[in-house]
């Protein structure tokens, strides 16, 4: 059973800082990608960034390229994302989720964590 727990939300104020963590379990990662999405409220959820488990080859949305920073503990089967320079606009649900590298379709998704920035 593949689980995600997402972890490090909170409320900062714009400008700030926050980490989220992502422990996974339940798979051999290494044929998979971990992503980072979000949702705000009355938004569909989008695309943050994702990492590919082997070799780590990582992917951003425009609107967080340059201030946010996805990366992963292999031994530790853990992902994260440092997010900084947080805007108010950067304020969602985040969800971490995992599907096998090279297909479209995530598979399985964590509980979300709750990002809030202030102005």
């Amino acid at each position: 059973q593949v689980q995600l727990v997402e972890s490090g939300g909170g409320l900062v104020q714009a400008g700030g800082s926050l980490r989220l963590s992502c422990a996974a379990s339940g798979r051999t990662f290494g044929r998979y990608t971990m992503g980072w999405f979000r949702q705000a409220p009355g938004k569909e959820r989008e695309f943050v960034a994702d990492i590919r488990w082997s070799g780590g080859l990582t992917s951003y949305a425009d609107s967080v390229k340059g201030r946010f920073t996805i990366s992963r503990d292999y031994a530790k089967n853990m992902v994260y994302l440092q997010m900084n320079s947080l805007k108010p606009e950067d304020t969602a649900v985040y969800y971490c989720a995992s599907k096998t590298a090279g297909t479209v379709a995530y598979d399985y998704w964590g509980q979300g964590t709750q990002v809030t920035v202030s102005s």
